[in-house]
């Protein structure tokens, strides 16, 4: 018996019993011996186990914090198995505790923040719990959620998992025809919503004929409509029902860990949105293995401004509540969310990487405009923190005090965790948070379906350009995706399709098995489209999405979003969309363009316009944004058929409104490349031409 056959006989005496095996959904195949992890590849932050013991191949990837058993409920609390248990824990321990606070107050002035402690938060979801029992919603029943953060979307939540109700939150800004189809799909009996959206639901309440109430959060009884002679849907305001379940309370119906717990509909970039089925269990699972890795604490502040529908939020608002977290609200404006900052003064602060971008480039064009000493002292300030933290010192405190404390005060100053999430973040964005703003600035990587967190940085590591290693609650391979040419083998490091399993892992799509089975395979494996590979250390890096790869004419292929990715750095750029196709050789891009900047620019250059459009036109302008990108692109050293070589300049940005991006700022690129056609087409005509003028000569 040769060495590796003694390795695989001694892994085998670890795992259960044929009998028992089953593919890996809520836990660990391997049982919990002393010795078991010695028969894993320890790769630093990862180990590696085989799959398939008779194939002896190495490539299932858990983290080095939990590598023997999956985890599936916070170690320090084995008690907690749903939602209502982590709430019932966190009201126990951090009872007079401050929970909620907003600075909006009743009369929609604005000022100081005000705060709930975990107490009064307990009372308020027993009262909205009891009200949806006292109008007759039946346990089981699907609840809607159709406004943007504040804290009355949290307590209708914890209403949601205390009495055994599933919860469907709804984007504030889908469109009518998305918004019915979810009510419709999800059989919703109840609704909350504010005011506003109030009158959008009332537009086709008869064709949602599942509606039974309607609940108006900040909403005034003497204005209620009376639509109950029409549809027999009965419209209260949150306080009335507040009042109703105050006067009338009912014991909780405890949910059991394996119940659904929320229906969350990914809007996706074409087709009807799917609702991905998430249980207590896979939500408990996502934050017990994440808190193995990031530690918060009462003390904590964080600002919640990210979309409570997105599982980004959702899930940070779990983990918080867990940990007795102070959450403050934004006014629901971003264009007030600095000032917000400045009151509320987070100690964490969870974003995405089109903000992080907008702070470079506003830090990085003030410097330049600064000029002079300030311009030098900033650039020696830099360089000297970044050699430091490269070499492993901890950087002078002086530079902070000379330089940074000042760009640390645009977040309240108080900011010790950033995270950022939902798509990637340069690794040049992330040197320059990490310089500017110390503490820890750590890049995730999930999705809805894996109940949020796949992978996310360790808590010191200093390198980037990565997602981290696995959350301690899933396992993740790479499957090789021979089309492409990616393999497992592939050298120096395995790249193929990321795969995830383990209790994080959802329990398929709401009413829809076919696309279920087109994502978990006959293992238990979800396949996620995205093309990963393994860095040193067992670090994940995300390569693009698999869907959106394409071919040029002559062959090569291109990862449109990691070279968007690069041009997110150039200073004109609010937004990128890279285009090309198998018909053409080069890409072309729509750039939204960040207006101020390049007015400045326009002004240096002595050019009058009469508005932005107009600016956007000017063929000037077009050439010194592509010399920006192409200075950019070369930084990064792109490959001579990854440059874009033709831009068209817009003003207006892409957003939800206009159907351009996806409510977690993905840009929805089949109607992206539909919306801008001609813009497309006429960018490749001028290509042409230029290229048949130079044949000519």
């Amino acid at each position: 018996m040769d060495a590796s056959d003694r390795r695989l006989r001694a892994v085998s005496a670890h795992l259960r019993p044929p009998a028992t095996f089953a593919p890996l959904r809520s836990g660990s195949d391997l049982a919990a011996s002393p010795t078991a992890g010695e028969y894993a590849h320890v790769l630093g932050y990862s180990v590696v186990l085989p799959e398939k013991l008779q194939t002896g191949k190495w490539n299932v990837y858990r983290s080095a914090q939990s590598p023997i058993t999956l985890v599936n409920k916070p170690l320090d609390n084995p008690d907690i198995g749903t939602l209502h248990d982590n709430f019932v824990y966190a009201v126990e321990t951090f009872r007079d505790c401050t929970y909620l606070g907003t600075r909006v107050q009743a009369d929609g002035t604005v000022g100081d923040y005000k705060w709930m402690t975990y107490g009064e938060a307990s009372t308020s979801r027993t009262a909205i719990g009891s009200g949806l029992i006292y109008h007759g919603i039946p346990e089981g029943a699907s609840v809607g959620l159709y406004f943007i953060n504040r804290p009355e979307w949290i307590i209708a939540d914890h209403a949601c998992s205390a009495y055994s109700y599933v919860s469907v939150p709804l984007y504030d800004t889908l469109g009518p025809d998305a918004v019915q189809f979810i009510v419709n799909h999800a059989t919703v009996e109840a609704i909350f919503c504010v005011p506003q959206t109030l009158s959008t639901l009332l537009s086709f309440i008869t064709q949602m004929p599942c509606v039974r109430l309607i609940v108006v959060v900040g909403g005034i009884d003497e204005n209620m409509p009376s639509a109950s002679a029409i549809t027999g849907v009965e419209i209260i305001t949150y306080s009335r029902l507040h009042n109703q379940g105050h006067t009338s309370p009912q014991p909780f119906r405890p949910p059991k860990p394996e119940d659904v717990a929320t229906i969350c509909y990914t809007s996706g970039t074409t087709g009807t949105p799917k609702g991905a089925v998430l249980s207590h269990a896979n939500l408990i699972a996502n934050v017990a293995g994440s808190s193995l890795v990031i530690k918060f604490y009462p003390s904590d502040v964080y600002i919640s401004y990210l979309p409570l529908a997105h599982i980004y939020e959702r899930v940070n608002q779990i983990w918080l509540l867990q940990r007795g977290v102070a959450i403050g609200f934004y006014q629901g404006d971003n264009l007030k969310l600095m000032d917000d900052l400045a009151t509320l003064r987070p100690t964490i602060f969870a974003s995405v990487p089109r903000l992080y971008n907008r702070i470079y480039a506003a830090i990085t064009n003030a410097v330049k405009e600064s000029g002079g000493m300030k311009e030098r002292l900033f650039n020696v300030a830099y360089h000297a923190k970044r050699q430091a933290i490269i070499n492993g010192r901890n950087p002078s405190p002086m530079w902070d005090k000379l330089v940074f404390n000042k760009i640390k005060a645009r977040l309240g100053g108080r900011v010790r965790l950033m995270s950022s999430g939902a798509s990637p973040l340069s690794p040049d964005v992330m040197e320059f948070l990490r310089i500017c703003f110390g503490g820890e600035i750590l890049e995730g990587y999930g999705m809805t379906e894996t109940s949020c967190v796949i992978s996310t940085m360790d808590v010191g590591d200093k390198s980037i350009g990565h997602v981290g290693s696995p959350n301690p609650a899933c396992e993740v391979k790479l499957v090789d995706v021979p089309e492409m040419n990616y393999t497992s083998e592939d050298q120096p490091y395995p790249r193929g399709e990321i795969c995830v399993r383990g209790p994080t892992i959802f329990l398929g799509y709401y009413k829809d098995e076919i696309q279920t089975r087109e994502v978990i395979d006959e293992d238990g494996w979800l396949h996620t489209g995205d093309i990963g590979l393994w860095l040193p250390g067992g670090r994940l890096k995300i390569i693009d999405r698999k869907k959106n790869i394409f071919k040029l004419a002559q062959g090569e292929y291109i990862a449109p979003e990691k070279i968007e990715n690069v041009y997110a750095k150039c200073k004109y750029i609010a937004q990128c969309f890279v285009y090309g196709d198998s018909l053409n050789s080069s890409l072309v891009a729509i750039i939204a363009v960040e207006p101020d900047v390049l007015k400045a620019w326009a002004v240096s250059e002595g050019i009058q316009c009469e508005d932005l459009r107009q600016l956007c036109a000017d063929p000037r302008a077009k050439a010194a944004v592509l010399a920006d990108m192409d200075s950019i692109g070369k930084e990064a050293q792109l490959r001579g058929f990854e440059f874009v070589k033709a831009v068209a300049l817009i003003a207006e940005p892409f957003t939800l409104e206009n159907g351009l991006l996806t409510p977690t700022f993905k840009v929805k690129r089949p109607q992206a490349k539909a919306y801008f056609a001609k813009e497309i087409s006429d960018m490749y005509a001028q290509l042409h031409d230029a290229e048949s003028g130079r044949a000519k000569l």
